[in-house]
């Protein structure tokens, strides 16, 4: 008994020793260098490019109606949504001061055209007087002055004729001005179209002595609408005229709309140090789902690649732990390394290689077929770049030439690296976006 008591604590003694050494080999073996990569499949697809931005949707036509006179809103004949004609009352101002002002206007013509008349009577008698005047002095019946008094008396008759004439005419001027201020008491629609704003009730008062009061806003036709986006001017070089847009917007999840690119403005909208433009895009509406003032969400494809060999953009970031980085134009990060050894600052280059786009590259890794001298016109720009792929466990260095890139995946044009190949992305349990930064800028 004494015997298998102690063969028992043995077999555990040891048991205890073995789980013991296999946890000591498995702490040794996970601390060891040889690191655990995160790899993909190299492999053939689609690469498209877009211009991603947002906007604001308006009919293409929007008629603000105002009122030139000032007065009481008497009645209204449009509301929201209503549609209206060309020509159509939609509103009455009280006209009833303006009526008055028609009268009055009206009374001083006909007293005006009174005082011509009379003047008139004067004027002629005043030159038969005149005309016998001169018929007595060539008689030298009456001296020069009493000749000379009749013909000014004449004259000055014909003139204050001529005066009355010109009251009559303002007078006449006066009531055409106000016979056009009580026309102006109906608000008639200018164009064809539906109301989409109201901006005052009965009873309220407008006033038209500075500027015209906005009273409706009418949308000439909402089967037809357009997006006014903000495009960046990092953007804008890679937009036409006619391209295909398409957008959503939340009114519709899921659901795409249409359109195309009709005009690029050429007018800069500066906001917070941040330069766009306005790219006007078309829409059919006919449906009238699309309404004014909603916020479009639009993407714009620039460029396609169909059936190409792509890469992780984060693949041409990776730099695996001790791998040479030699000083030359086609490496940047050894560029970049030396710099920051220099004490020069690499804040403004590393920003720019941390945004994606095709545009980092270019100004990260530029190659030139020849160099441009004497005013020669300079060679296509080539980008070259460094890719680690795994093979037997070990990273290995392949250099390729890039082209269009999405912001996730870029086109490899051309290179040591085949469809299949095992690319290095990243090492797990790593921030490879921080280790990028320490070893150099950060390329995508």
């Amino acid at each position: 008994m004494l015997k298998q008591l102690s063969r028992s604590r043995l077999i555990g003694l040891v048991a205890i020793v073995l789980v013991a050494l296999f946890f000591l080999y498995k702490c040794t073996a996970g601390g060891g260098d040889a690191p655990e990569y995160q790899t993909v499949t190299a492999e053939r697809g689609n690469v498209v490019a877009r211009v991603s931005t947002s906007g604001s949707l308006q009919a293409v036509v929007t008629v603000e109606v105002g009122s030139q006179v000032s007065g009481r809103i008497q009645e209204l004949f449009a509301d929201f949504n209503s549609p209206v004609k060309k020509g159509q009352v939609i509103a009455k101002i009280d006209p009833s001061l303006f009526n008055a002002s028609v009268i009055s206007a009206e009374a001083n013509v006909t007293a005006a055209r009174a005082n011509v008349t009379r003047l008139t009577v004067t004027a002629e008698d005043a030159e038969r007087q005149a005309k016998r005047a001169e018929e007595v002095f060539r008689q030298q019946l009456i001296s020069e002055t009493e000749r000379d008094n009749s013909v000014a008396t004449a004259r000055s008759a014909r003139a204050a004729v001529d005066q009355a004439v010109g009251q009559l005419a303002q007078s006449k001027a006066a009531l055409e001005q106000a016979r056009t201020n009580l026309r102006y008491t109906d608000i008639v629609s200018p164009t064809d179209g539906v109301v989409i704003s109201r901006a005052v009730n009965v009873g309220q008062t407008v006033a038209a002595s500075l500027s015209a009061p906005v009273i409706f806003t009418i949308a000439q036709d909402l089967r037809k609408m357009e997006v006014h986006t903000n495009v960046a001017e990092s953007d804008i070089g890679r937009l036409k005229k006619d391209m295909r847009v398409s957008f959503t917007v939340d009114a519709y999840p899921g659901e795409p709309f249409r359109g195309s690119i009709r005009d690029i403005r050429n007018a800069a909208q500066v906001v917070q140090n941040v330069v766009t433009y306005d790219a006007v895009i078309d829409v059919a509406n006919p449906d009238l789902k699309l309404k004014p003032g909603m916020t479009a969400t639009v993407s714009i494809v620039t460029d396609r690649r169909r059936d190409v060999l792509s890469v992780p953009n984060t693949a041409l970031r990776f730099r695996p732990e001790g791998a040479p980085m030699s000083a030359t134009p086609g490496n940047p990060q050894a560029a970049g390394a030396q710099r920051r050894e220099g004490g020069q600052s690499q804040s403004a280059q590393g920003g720019q290689g941390g945004q994606g786009g095709q545009g980092g590259e270019n100004r990260w890794r530029r190659d030139r077929a020849g160099d441009s001298e004497g005013g020669e016109e300079a060679a296509p720009v080539v980008v070259k770049r460094t890719i680690y792929i795994l093979a037997g466990g070990v990273p290995q260095p392949r250099e390729v030439t890039t082209g269009l890139t999405d912001g996730r995946v870029t086109e490899v044009t051309g290179g040591e690296l085949k469809a299949g190949d095992t690319i290095i992305v990243g090492i797990a349990g790593q921030n490879q976006g921080q280790r990028g930064q320490q070893r150099g800028p950060r390329i995508l």
